[in-house]
């Protein structure tokens, strides 16, 4: 399984960035998916999580500002991330979810400046 996250990079407080992540080797549509995030200094935090049945749940801190969709026919979830703030700041990971353990993706670096 591999796991292929993108879309990062600088933008103002207010803006907005949308993370792809696109995984190969696995039978996708099977799979839960996740977006985490980790700020400088601090433990990996859930983000979102979408199942494969498409149900979603957010962290308190995102709720009405992230939004978690995936693509099965590309292989690839989504995290849309609009009114961004500082605390935002972190790098975010993809993560696939299975009995036997968990994939991670490379992960991505999302800074908002003030």
């Amino acid at each position: 399984v591999q796991l292929q996250a993108s879309g990062g990079g600088l933008v103002q407080a207010g803006g907005s960035l949308r993370l792809s992540c696109a995984a190969s080797g696995t039978s996708f549509r099977l799979n839960h998916m996740a977006w985490y995030r980790q700020a400088p200094g601090k433990q990996r935090e859930l983000v979102a999580r979408i199942t494969s049945g498409f149900l979603t749940n957010y962290a308190d801190s995102v709720k009405g500002r992230f939004t978690i969709s995936r693509d099965n026919a590309k292989n690839t979830v989504y995290l849309q991330m609009n009114s961004l703030e500082p605390e935002d700041t972190a790098v975010y990971y993809c993560n696939l979810a299975r009995a036997a353990g968990d994939y991670w993706g490379q992960g991505t670096l999302v800074t908002v400046s003030s």
